[in-house]
């Protein structure tokens, strides 16, 4: 079986994610990576919190903590809300590591010996009120391109453009919001990208094809347009040092790198944080360096990110002049919003990840998100949406198919997996239909075509309760009791079957269904087209327990709840 290397878009460091986070990026690798195990290939899925920058400097001052200290708290809260999602990493890191240090001063140092990084003297936007430089980010005003009165110096989030502060209509500080800002000059390293233009061209032809539509178009406008030279340093107290050994005036500075040259690097070294707990039975490298088509690497992320993953990763890697493995796909997600408007901290706008488990299991998120995966364009959550998303697809259609199987059976037949009769033409009809669908399954998973993919489970769970309402066994009963128990006998493999399938999207609801039949060697990691057809795999006799109920209905006095916790139709 092939070797999978996953990551998912570094969360930032300050404060717990949003919805729309979590499906453009960590959830969606999360279903892939656990399908890919269960297939039985090698899967390594790495992600990390984001955590240089001055953002993660301003948030800890206004917490009253050293930067550091920060950063370890934030980690472990974000980490503790992806535990309460399944979020299945093999490793979660922390991008101000040692290992991250120390490879990315090694990155810079080979471009630097390549003749791709240059020192400059530039002058930068400083706020006397603010008593710094302000990074790129810690700039805003209006777009010079499209007019839009937030755009960050470094990108417009509206049109997407590349920016320097300098570019913005009516500057300002992110900070202060003062206006009276001044230009000096200070030294920085460049990363010359312009000398690598070809180069990365050359890459993203042999590879956009495959990519999504977004990815490749967000990738070939930046070519379009020109890679320019970009710095990769900061005057910030927090970061990856410049190394003395290569830059020691500016190391005296104590320059550090920004944050868009060290995080995705971050991906290798979290891969080395993962490997240095258990060296003797882990190679980071194995995964990382000299394996070319060994490893198929794919990359999740929102659209905004696509740009330093497509373009400039792929130039920084190019400049070191080393075999380092390079994405191989790239899965990009529009954006998730909030009944049309963006999700919003500061105007309590939309729903953040910790306070979606506050209500309601991480089954349910996950289910509904990944159905609504902004894959094509832009999708809304609106709570009307998954209150009905919730009840018609997770409770009537799989949760109560199981509550009344193995409620009715255990009525009738007791508790255990009644045999019945052969089983006939309905179940052969039955049993074709599920390994079709099975396959269609299967196809829509491997294209990463994840809102197909859920339909397609949809349709598994649908059948079954197409074949209940055919057979009907709560009438089979009354004329033909081994009917009826064949009919049950068959439904209880179908719950097993989707107890297997279901497990990427809804793990939690899948163990609960699998571990209802007391199996004794019950080691499936899929279901095969044969199995599919045969619907077997739970025979009869087989002790059973009626797990307490999947999913709860939600009611219009809930729906009426959250809109006023969390706002309804963007005003």
């Amino acid at each position: 079986m092939a070797r999978h290397l996953i990551t998912s878009a570094l969360p930032y460091i300050n404060g717990i994610k949003h919805l729309g986070n979590m499906v453009g990026s960590m959830l969606p690798a999360d279903v892939y990576s656990r399908y890919l195990r269960q297939r039985g290939h090698d899967v390594l899925y790495i992600c990390a919190t984001d955590e240089h920058g001055t953002p993660a400097e301003l948030a800890a001052k206004e917490q009253g903590l050293p930067v550091d200290e920060f950063c370890a708290q934030a980690h472990d809260a974000q980490k503790a809300v992806y535990d309460g999602f399944e979020l299945a990493f093999d490793y979660f890191g922390r991008s101000s590591s040692a290992e991250n240090r120390d490879i990315t001063q090694h990155f810079a140092r080979r471009l630097n010996e390549n003749g791709f990084i240059e020192e400059r003297a530039i002058r930068q936007v400083y706020s006397p009120a603010d008593g710094r430089f302000l990074p790129d980010r810690y700039v805003e005003g209006t777009c010079p391109h499209c007019g839009y009165d937030k755009a960050r110096g470094d990108q417009c989030e509206n049109c997407t453009r590349v920016l320097d502060p300098t570019d913005l209509i009516n500057p300002r500080s992110a900070i202060s919001g003062s206006t009276d800002l001044e230009v000096r000059e200070t030294k920085h390293l460049f990363l010359l990208q312009s000398k690598l233009q070809h180069e990365v061209e050359e890459w993203v032809s042999r590879h956009e094809a495959d990519w999504p539509q977004l990815a490749s178009s967000i990738a070939r406008k930046w070519l379009n347009e020109g890679l320019h030279d970009r710095a990769i340093t900061r005057d910030l107290d927090w970061g990856v040092p410049v190394p003395a050994d290569t830059w020691p005036e500016l190391a005296a500075e104590g320059k550090v790198f920004y944050v868009w040259f060290d995080a995705p690097i971050e991906y290798i070294g979290a891969t080395k944080e993962w490997a240095d707990q258990d060296p003797e039975n882990r190679d980071w490298k194995s995964w990382w360096y000299d394996v070319d088509t060994a490893v198929r690497y794919t990359e999740f992320m929102a659209k905004d990110n696509v740009p330093f993953h497509t373009v400039m990763f792929p130039a920084t890697e190019l400049g070191v002049r080393e075999p380092w493995k390079k994405v191989d796909y790239v899965k990009a997600f529009n954006w998730l919003t909030y009944y049309g408007g963006k999700f919003s901290t500061s105007q309590k706008r939309g729903v953040f990840t910790d306070q979606a488990l506050e209500i309601l299991p991480a089954d349910y998120w996950r289910y509904f998100l990944i159905a609504n995966a902004p894959e094509s364009d832009d999708s809304s959550f609106t709570w009307e949406h998954f209150t009905a998303t919730v009840n018609k697809d997770l409770a009537d259609t799989l949760g109560n198919f199981v509550n009344r199987v193995l409620s009715f059976s255990k009525k009738r037949f007791g508790e255990e997996v009644p045999a019945g009769a052969a089983a006939g033409a309905a179940e052969a009809k039955l049993g074709e239909e599920i390994a079709g669908l099975l396959a269609e399954y299967e196809a829509q998973m491997e294209a990463l075509q994840f809102r197909k993919a859920a339909a397609a489970l949809r349709a598994l769970w649908s059948a079954g309760n197409s074949y209940l309402e055919e057979k009907a066994p709560w009438l089979e009963i009354k004329t033909d009791p081994e009917d009826a128990a064949l009919t049950l006998r068959t439904a209880m493999n179908l719950i097993h079957l989707y107890s297997v399938v279901s497990e990427p999207f809804i793990p939690a609801s899948s163990k609960a269904m699998r571990t209802a039949f007391a199996l004794q060697d019950d080691t499936a990691a899929w279901v095969t087209r044969d199995e599919a057809k045969s619907l077997d795999s739970v025979p009869a006799g087989t002790p059973f327990t009626v797990p307490p109920v999947l999913f709860a209905k939600l009611t219009d006095e809930d729906l009426e709840t959250y809109k006023e916790r969390f706002g309804g139709a963007a005003e």
